[in-house]
């Protein structure tokens, strides 16, 4: 079932998190934007797994959890956890990296490639974002071709074992080349939107693009 965040969000965190943004904190402006080098600026490499949430973990099984992909498609579609598993699935290892400074390399997914949805539900040309909202009601968004890059996985597999559900299992969206806020946790809706819409840390000042090795950690 959909929680809210109302009255149940960490307050204090996301107030820290609105000031981080507004002071500019952790930004080194060594930015490398040829992606020289493994490590983005600002990042420090870590060997576990930080949990990062907002206090809310929602209690979504596998046999409850539903996909919907809508908006600007001409097939929409919802999945159940069974459909996915289904459907033709991939393995990617790639590494991921916090807009709070760590980052972890060689993490082994397997899930659905976001091109495969792509290809059965048909976005429309007019389509030029994805706003995806979670299982808890949070919310993010993407330019299509973000979503689309080739490395873009819906996932419900980490290091060959299922999602843990602190880490947004069963299923999460993982976009690599982008601070991991926007790889939703929990994932219930995936929507192809024409006009974009700032999701919830993207309305608290953190970045709309996100990009590791330029430091768009904030707007």
């Amino acid at each position: 079932m959909t929680q809210s965040f109302s009255g149940k969000i960490k307050d204090k965190l996301i107030e820290a998190k609105r000031k981080w943004a507004k002071d500019g904190r952790l930004l080194t402006g060594t930015s490398d934007a040829a992606r020289e080098n493994r490590l983005p600026p600002g990042q420090r490499l870590v060997k576990d797994w930080p949990v990062l949430d907002l206090g809310i973990t929602p209690h979504v099984s596998a046999d409850d959890f539903k996909l919907d992909i809508t908006g600007l498609v001409e097939n929409p579609l919802s999945l159940g956890f069974v459909d996915l598993l289904d459907l033709p699935n991939v393995r990617a290892r790639n590494d991921i990296h916090c807009v709070t400074s760590w980052s972890r390399y060689d993490n082994d997914w397997q899930g659905v490639l976001a091109l495969t949805l792509a290809e059965m539900v048909r976005p429309h040309p007019d389509a030029k974002h994805v706003l995806f909202t979670a299982h808890d009601g949070y919310t993010t968004n993407v330019r299509i071709d973000q979503f689309l890059d080739e490395d873009v996985l819906i996932a419900h597999h980490w290091n060959d074992e299922p999602l843990s559900e602190e880490h947004g299992g069963p299923v999460r969206v993982v976009i690599p080349k982008l601070y991991f806020w926007k790889s939703t946790k929990w994932v219930r809706e995936i929507r192809f939107v024409k006009e974009d819409a700032p999701g919830f840390w993207e309305e608290r000042g953190y970045h709309n693009n996100a990009d590791p090795w330029t430091e768009e950690r904030y707007g």
